[in-house]
Formats: C-alpha cells, structure tokens, sequence
C-alpha cells in the first residue's frame, strides 16, 4: 500500500477528491495542514450553523493506492491538470503491512459509566469490578459508550434506581444502547426508535448480543405513554421535538435529554417551558443532561 500526500487550498479539495477517486484512489482523507498550530482552523460546526466546508485554508490531502506505480501516475496525472495550480506534491510513501483489524480494536478499550457499570467491546474481558456490563462493538450507528452524552444518560440510568417494570422510550436509539442500559436495569417494556433503518438493525442486532428484549423501529413504532422517555440527540432536533417527547411522558414519569451543550440550556429551557421544567442533571466536558418530571 502507497500513499500520495498533497497540500491544497480549500477551493480545490472537492476537484482533486473526484479527480484521485478516477484515478482508483483506494481512499481520500482531508486533514488540516496547520493542525497543532496557531493557525489551526476549526471546520466542521453545530446545528443552526453553516454546513462544513469541504476543507481547510491549507488542507493535507492523503490518498490511497495499492502500488507505487499508480501513486506515481497519479501525481504526474494530477499535477498536468490546470486544477493543480496552487497545490503540491509532498511525496508518496510505502505504509507497513498492519493487522488493520487488530490496530482499530486497540483504539477502543472498555469505558466506565460507574465503578460496577461498564461498556465493553467483545473482544475485551469485563473489568473485575463489572457488575453490569453492555457488550458493544463500534459499529454503524452512533453511541459506543465513549462520548459524554452517551455516558451522562446511562449514569442517569444507572443511578436512577426507579426503572423496574417501567416501560422505556429510546428516540434516536442509534446503536441502541441508552434502550439496553435501561433493560439492563430492569425496564420492562422497551421502544427503541431512529429515522435511520441501518440504527434500528443495529439495535435489534446489539440487543440480541447483551440477551435483552426491545421493540426496536421507526419513530412511528412509538405509541401511547412512557414512564421515561430518553433522547440523546443534538439541541436543535430536540427544541423541535419538544411536543412530541413531552406528550409520550406519562404523568410523574421523566424526560432525559443529551445532545446538549452547556451555553444551550436555557434555549432548551424556553422550548420545553409549556410542557416541563427542565433542569440539568450532570455535566462533562462542556456537554450537558437535561432532565424533567412530568
């Protein structure tokens, strides 16, 4: 395997992607060539904000190719091209042979929720002091256990102790894992919900795998009242669905939001205010639980 580097200015990243994937680019990454600098450029933004650019000011561009050969023609292909001006050749460079499976499982250790309570990919032993354990691979959908939101609503979970028997709601189940957590802690009747097909098979598929019993499908699936209603999705679709969610949560029952960061709470507030009072419930690196009972 060889690898082409390019350095380009952010209005050629788009041409140079197409014009490497005809040139049988095994794959095309994009990085910021000024990353670990002051002149490092923040790109990608958050609901509400502009859609991300297809790259940097001065962008590192990284393609793949299975021999020397069809790196170098690609550079001499590349650099006749009008397109070209303004970019540069940094060089092509043989990578050593990985066992690329055993790299990306190493990437990914088990993650602590609470001391007893854990997320572990399957090729990894639970820790001796796993009481609870969600067996999760990375995989299609979002929610491995390793982002803060993630771990803020199973904690919630986890020490909430009033799940028994209740019926759950997951909407944005992702992988599925908010909706296992809460089978976990003995939630009886448990809906898990997405817009995306590819989240609800992974969610019947990792339910399947930790032995635990869910109705898992479209946001349709969800009827009638929940004694807790989960939601770990981002601020904006969560202000839009504030109907919605408010009205699956039973009288007394509890809605758990996450998605959110910490300068978005009182939007959330205000959105919520006809329904519930939101307040928040715990905080990590900037992100926040939001929590109410109906």
């Amino acid at each position: 395997m060889f690898e082409l580097r390019l350095l380009a200015p952010e209005e050629r990243i788009e041409t140079l992607g197409d014009a490497l994937d005809a040139l049988d680019a095994l794959s095309i990454s994009v990085e910021d060539a000024d990353a670990q600098t002051d002149a490092e450029q923040a790109l990608f933004g958050e609901p509400g904000m502009p859609p991300p650019k297809e790259g940097w000011q001065r962008s590192r561009v990284i393609a793949l190719f299975a021999t020397e050969e069809l790196a170098r023609d690609a550079g001499s292909v590349l650099a006749l091209q009008d397109f070209f001006e303004g970019c540069t050749l940094l060089g092509i460079a043989e990578l050593q042979d990985q066992d690329w499976v055993r790299l990306t499982q190493s990437q990914f250790a088990p993650v602590e929720i609470t001391p007893e309570f854990w997320i572990v990919p399957s090729w990894h032993e639970a820790p001796a002091q796993a009481t609870q354990v969600i067996r999760l691979d990375p995989g299609l959908a979002f929610g491995t256990g390793t982002h803060p939101t993630t771990r803020m609503c199973l904690r919630w979970i986890a020490t909430r102790g009033a799940l028994a028997g209740q019926r759950v709601l997951d909407y944005g189940c992702g992988s599925g894992i908010l909706a296992i957590g809460a089978a976990k802690y003995g939630a009886g009747e448990i809906d898990a919900v997405d817009i995306d097909e590819a989240a609800v098979s992974s969610t019947r598929l990792n339910a399947e795998a930790n032995g635990v019993t869910l109705d898992a499908g479209l946001p349709e699936a969800a009827q009638g009242q929940y004694g807790t209603v989960l939601a770990n999705i981002l601020a904006t679709p969560l202000k839009v669905l504030a109907p919605l969610l408010c009205e699956r949560v039973a009288p007394g029952g509890s809605l758990v939001l996450a998605g959110i960061l910490e300068r978005q709470a009182d939007e959330l507030k205000e959105a919520y205010a006809p329904y519930v009072a939101l307040e928040v419930s715990d905080s990590e690196d900037g992100w926040i639980l939001m929590t109410a009972r109906r």
